[in-house]
């Protein structure tokens, strides 16, 4: 187990996928310092989920950055577009739909990089996952291998050899249910967390956004109780 002083960047969305990463590097013994975005989103619900997560995981410092994507738009979290309800009958399972964020873990990943360059912090962890998933291109293994190589090309850290960085995404191979397994496994109280693109006023999921089936599908198959 790592020493407690070692430090990690972890993206935090408030999300299923990323307070069980979160947990994850906890149980490694990471000093934790979580990264979430303000980033023009439909709601600030999934803010509200990753401060409740950090306070529970009891990271060192939560920090929010601010950075308005609706300017760019091209997504339904970001523009005037419908959220897809319910799974379109003929999708191809390669299709990428429209709640893909353009460049949006590069983005993120790029302010956690600049972070951890400044913290001395050697790894970066992330959420992503290429088994249930909604179709991201940013999810994908060879995506994360890309950014990885890049993050060494363009730190001092990694020019100088002093240290290398790495991006972890511990989830990348597993599916909802085991990733929920082992956020059970972790202690993580999943009614913290917040996954619907498309939540009532009140924060209520919808319950049928591709988040939302994922979400109920992973807990379906873990076998334990759903909590929305």
């Amino acid at each position: 187990m790592m020493g407690s002083k070692e430090k990690a960047v972890v993206l935090l969305s408030g999300g299923l996928d990323s307070t069980t990463v979160a947990a994850i590097a906890r149980s490694e013994g990471y000093d934790i310092f979580g990264l979430s975005f303000r980033y023009g989103q439909r709601h600030a619900v999934e803010l509200e989920a990753a401060a409740r997560v950090a306070d529970s995981l009891g990271v060192t410092e939560h920090l929010v950055m601010d950075m308005d994507l609706r300017k760019i738009g091209g997504s339904a979290l970001t523009d005037r577009i419908d959220v897809p309800k319910g799974r379109r009958k003929g999708a191809k399972k390669n299709e990428i739909p429209v709640t893909y964020v353009p460049a949006r873990n590069t983005i993120f990943l790029s302010y956690a990089l600049a972070w951890a360059e400044v913290l001395g912090a050697w790894d970066i962890f992330v959420g992503v996952n290429a088994v249930d998933y909604s179709g991201y291109p940013d999810c994908r293994p060879e995506y994360i291998a890309a950014f990885e190589h890049m993050a060494n090309l363009a730190t001092k850290a990694g020019v100088t050899g002093n240290q290398r960085i790495r991006i972890r995404a511990p989830l990348i191979k597993m599916t909802k249910a085991e990733i929920i397994k082992t956020g059970f496994g972790l202690g993580v109280d999943y009614r913290l967390t917040h996954s619907c693109y498309d939540p009532a006023p009140n924060g209520k999921a919808c319950g049928l956004c591709d988040s939302c089936l994922l979400r109920k599908k992973g807990f379906e198959e873990a076998g334990v109780q759903w909590i929305p």
